[in-house]
């Protein structure tokens, strides 16, 4: 519940709202995109064209060959394999400060996960498999801990979700990093209590073990392994059970000044989120606005309940916050 947001940093394939430079000349439209531009600072990257195939080019494609891939022109028969991994490399080593990444699916460049591998060079050549690309595969190998989606899988309010929360959480977390601070790191922790309660209670404790620091360690020290067990606890987005957990830790801090009708609503709430019928953010306006009613000041520095700016929190009816597993393969 703050009006000041630590920007992050993301690096973004720049036919994402930015340029028309796909092999079409086309630019990817997304509409959550063009609304983070405010909240994010881009760096948008297009590798095909960096490396001088142009715009508009004839389109690149995966192949196998030899069981290994190799990125290919069919039109030309040109092989711009080599040239896109030290490209991959070279940018990569450019960085300076990067948060998250927002990259285009499918891409033989940028994808992190459907792209195709074709059997062969010539036109309607089968598909083998399915992996990433070029340059999001080894964004993928050197960024394991940050979160990284493509624009179509955040039209899924879930995904999205769990991609801002992690992505403003790593972002508010460097600036700690860069303030060799030991008590801005505590300051961290108590202000995300909450939210790592509902990621990862082991992980949390580990966090909160960290943080004591009875062994006088320095800051060098312990904030490697805090950033260590971050990310562990990070991996993956709560179960829905761990926030109802959350959620009635939190009804406690107001329980005894509710009266009965006002309580009964709120479990009839959560009952309706465990059911998959309300998203989870729902329930946090409430809180918020007994929080706000009974000046919890604890609560209102909670992450949990504000872990990114509220502008973004965009749902349409059709969003599932429930379902599958979206990132048992990732």
């Amino acid at each position: 519940m703050t009006d000041e947001w630590t920007k992050p940093k993301v690096v973004i394939s720049k036919c994402i709202e930015y340029d028309y430079c796909r092999w079409n000349s086309n630019i990817i439209k997304s509409p959550i995109v063009d609304l983070l531009k405010k909240y994010v600072e881009f760096q948008p990257v297009c590798a095909e064209y960096e490396i001088g195939l142009g715009v508009p080019r004839d389109p690149v494609r995966i192949v196998i060959e030899n069981d290994e891939k190799r990125l290919i022109q069919p039109s030309t028969g040109r092989d711009v394999t080599d040239i896109m991994i030290n490209f991959t490399r070279d940018f990569i080593d450019s960085l300076d400060v990067v948060d998250g990444f927002i990259l285009k699916s499918q891409s033989p460049s940028c994808g992190t996960q459907q792209t195709k591998y074709l059997a062969g060079r010539e036109k309607g050549a089968a598909t083998l498999e399915r992996g990433a690309g070029f340059f999001g595969g080894e964004i993928l190998n050197v960024f394991p801990d940050h979160p990284i989606e493509t624009e179509g899988r955040l039209r899924n309010f879930r995904i999205r979700e769990f991609f801002l929360t992690k992505l403003y959480t790593l972002a508010r977390f460097r600036e700690v990093k860069n303030s060799h601070s030991k008590h801005e790191l505590v300051n961290f922790h108590t202000k995300n209590k909450f939210l790592f309660l509902a990621y990862n209670q082991n992980e949390k404790n580990n966090l909160g073990k960290i943080v004591a620091n009875p062994q006088k360690h320095r800051f060098e020290e312990i904030i490697k392994d805090y950033e260590h067990h971050l990310a562990l606890l990070l991996n993956k987005p709560p179960k829905y059970t761990s926030n109802i957990n959350v959620l009635m830790h939190a009804l406690g801090y107001f329980s005894k000044y509710l009266n009965k009708e006002e309580k009964a609503y709120f479990l009839d709430e959560l009952e309706k989120y465990r059911a998959g019928w309300v998203p989870i953010f729902s329930i946090n306006i409430l809180l918020k606005s007994w929080i706000v009613r009974f000046q919890q000041d604890y609560l209102k520095q909670q992450t949990y309940f504000d872990p990114f700016p509220e502008d973004l929190m965009i749902f349409d009816l059709k969003d599932t916050w429930r379902g599958r597993d979206y990132w048992r393969n990732m």
